[in-house]
This record gives structure tokens, sequence and C-alpha cells, in this order.
């Protein structure tokens, strides 16, 4: 079998799932860190000298797959932690919330999960503790990884700690029950025969506001043999001619990828790209019936995903010392499994070891009757390479909004 070969590039993007948790307490119960200097790295204690209250702020769907890791190392660590409180909001505002609050000094955050790409518009304000480079000794489970987990941690730049990682996709998604499975296109120029065949009952989501449509968007140029897929504005004249083709027989695309999922539960689309977590989930938690196919291009890219776990500069040393430990303990491979879930960011698991077998019972049981036999094997077999840059996916999205579909958005 041939090892899957993994490719590097900067890159911005992550699933999105929301979530609503507790929000977050007033300044004066959680400690704010005053001055906005982050600690030294000899100054942080090897534990907090007394248990500390975190308050975590998610902002890609990351709590579905860690909060039980958190809650689970606040139980055994009473002496580190003795309070936990979570927050969802959206990566666009990400920056808006921490931004002030370290500008400020007065931290009500003492970490962030997030994707890509709220890591990296971090980046860009310099938000966030330069944390493998100051305390990467203290990380040593991050020597774990997986190959293509260690390529997308590159893309952190040492300001994140990765606890997830999907191939992601894209895939095809399919109702069984209108489409026979030899039926089912396995290339591009299939697909688009198969829409002028079927017109409007293939569609996809628009890509800003998806990550199905983003994985879909940005796995085109590969498969078409674009010149450049890194680069939308002039390396994808492939990708844009054909997607303009597609659209003729696309009569609207979908806000967001839930509706993707109802139209193709119902029968309103018969056909739909997906990626891994995205066919998977859907089916184990009821959106969608078990019967949905899912089926790869004979010739495609993983586009990949990840999240990760972000220090906001100006953290106390006691804080500072209990998310280490956190989020070292997060990439245990015991603990690490519990990110198979429901098959949501799948397979989920960043690191060596963190197997099938260590998952919960639920995540076992999940993926015996939902998961796909072949998705193993497409994984292993499977180019990978990191997503868009930051800059180069907003284009992308510009570039689909003006030329592509921003008119026939609906839901």
């Amino acid at each position: 079998m041939k090892r899957s070969r993994v490719l590097l590039a900067t890159g911005a993007l992550a699933l999105t799932f929301a979530m609503t948790v507790a929000c977050a307490p007033p300044a004066s119960q959680n400690g704010g860190s005053g001055g906005g200097a982050s600690a030294a790295p000899g100054d942080v204690p090897d534990k907090p000298s007394a248990p500390v209250d975190l308050h975590i702020v998610d902002v890609a769907g990351n709590l579905k797959l860690t909060q039980p890791m958190i809650e689970q190392f606040a139980e055994e660590n009473p002496d580190v932690i003795s309070k936990v409180t979570f927050e969802s909001a959206g990566s666009p505002d990400l920056v808006g919330m921490v931004k002030p609050q370290v500008d400020s000094g007065n931290l009500q955050i003492d970490l962030v999960l997030s994707g890509t790409d709220g890591m990296s518009a971090g980046i860009g304000d310099n938000l966030w503790v330069p944390v493998v480079k100051d305390f990467g000794d203290r990380l040593g489970n991050m020597d774990g990884y997986v190959d293509a987990a260690k390529s997308m941690q590159e893309l952190s730049e040492g300001y994140g700690v990765l606890n997830a990682y999907t191939p992601s996709g894209p895939l095809l998604w399919y109702n069984t029950d209108a489409v026979d499975e030899d039926d089912v296109p396995s290339t591009p120029e299939e697909l688009l025969a198969w829409t002028q065949a079927h017109p409007n009952e293939f569609g996809y989501p628009r890509p800003a506001n998806s990550g199905v449509g983003r994985t879909f968007l940005q796995g085109l140029p590969y498969i078409l043999g674009d010149s450049d897929p890194s680069d939308p504005e002039n390396g994808w004249t492939k990708t844009w001619a054909y997607l303009k083709e597609l659209d003729k027989n696309i009569d609207y695309y979908t806000t967001g990828t839930g509706q993707m999922v109802q139209n193709v539960a119902d029968g309103t689309w018969k056909l739909t790209p997906t990626t891994m977590g995205w066919d998977v989930e859907p089916r184990a938690d009821g959106r969608a019936p078990k019967s949905i196919g899912a089926a790869s291009f004979d010739d495609f890219t993983f586009v990949m995903d990840a999240q990760f776990g972000l220090i906001p500069r100006g953290l106390s040393a006691d804080k500072t010392s209990a998310v280490l430990l956190l989020l070292n303990y997060m990439l245990e491979p015991e603990v690490n499994a519990i990110a198979f879930d429901n098959g949501y960011f799948y397979p989920g698991p960043a690191v060596e070891g963190a197997t099938l077998d260590k998952a919960p019972q639920s995540s076992q049981d999940a993926m015996a009757e939902f998961g796909r036999d072949f998705y193993p094997d497409l994984i292993d077999d499977t180019e990978q390479v990191t997503p868009l840059a930051a800059d180069a996916l907003v284009t992308a999205f510009d570039i689909w909004d003006r030329e592509i579909g921003s008119s026939k958005v609906q839901g």
C-alpha cells in the first residue's frame, strides 16, 4: 500500500460547527492578567501555585471533539483547574474579541480553540504566545503527531498546538434512492455531464459559508490540473471555467452546510460534494439517512483541515502553566482518541496510537455503523495538501461570489 504524500503550503481553513455553551465570566471572576505582557518561560511553574479558573473560547466547533478531554483533565487534576467555562463564537469575530483584551491587559479568555483561519488572523495581530518556541519542552506529546498532522502543525508557525486533524475532502455524497452506485461520477467531466442530464439535482454550499464548499473549491484545481492550485487569481483558469459550466445546471446554492445535508436527505439534491466528517456525522446523528452513499473521484487530492489551541498574550504564569498541562494532556493517545467523536472531524485524532479501540464506546459504535470501510485505505493512498493561504482563500471567495454564484445563494 502506498503511504499518502503530504504537501505543505501556508494555509487558513477550518470547518465550522455552531455550538452554544456557557458565556464568559466577568473579569473579576476570571483573574484577568494585567499589562498585556506574557509570563516569561522561566517564570511559569511546572504546576500552578493554586488551582485556576479557565475560560475557553471555541470558534471552530472544536469543543465537540475536545470538551470531554478538557473536562476529564479538570476532574483528574483539581489541583490545577478549579473550574472551566466555555464560550462559542464565530471565527470572523475572534480578533475583535481577543485584541481589546490583549491590548488592555485585561484577559477574560485563557485558551482559544480555532481552525487555521482564526489562528492566522490572530498571528497577524500578534495576539498569541509563541507557545512551541517558548514552551516546546513542556509539550512532549507533540512528538507523536501523525505525518499529516505534523504538516498542518507547521502552519501555526509555533503559535498553536494542533489537537485534531482530518484529511477532509472533497468527496461526493449521493442519495442512493435516486443514484445508482455505478452512475456516480468519478471525474469532473462525468460530474458535469451528470448535472447536464439532471439539471438542478446537484448543488453545493457557498464556499465562504461552508467547509464543504471551501473544500470542493480548493480541491478542484488539483483534480483539473490547474497551473497553480495555490493561486486562485492567476492559476485557476480551468477551475473557474469548469465552475461556470457547472453553474448552468445549478438553480441555487445553499448558504451553509446544514441546508446541503437537508437537501440530500430529503431528495431535493441527488448529488453534492462533501467531506469525510460531513459524510459520517450527519448519518450518525440522524440528520441524514444511513443509506446515503459517499464516493471519491478517481484522481483527487485531499485538502486537509486541523484545529488548534492558542494562548492569548498576557496570560498569567499560573494560568499559562495550567493551559500547557492541559494542551499536552490532550495529545496523550488515550485522550486524543476522544476526537473520533461521531465522525465530525473524521478521523479526528492527531497522534500515533490514538486508535479507535481507545475511543469511548459511543464513538466505536458510531464508527462501526456509520464509518466507511474504504476510508482508511483512501487516506493512506491519497495525496494530502494543506489549505490555501488566508489571503488566497479570501481571493477565491471573492472570485466565486463575483463570477459564479452569489446571486443564486438561498437559505
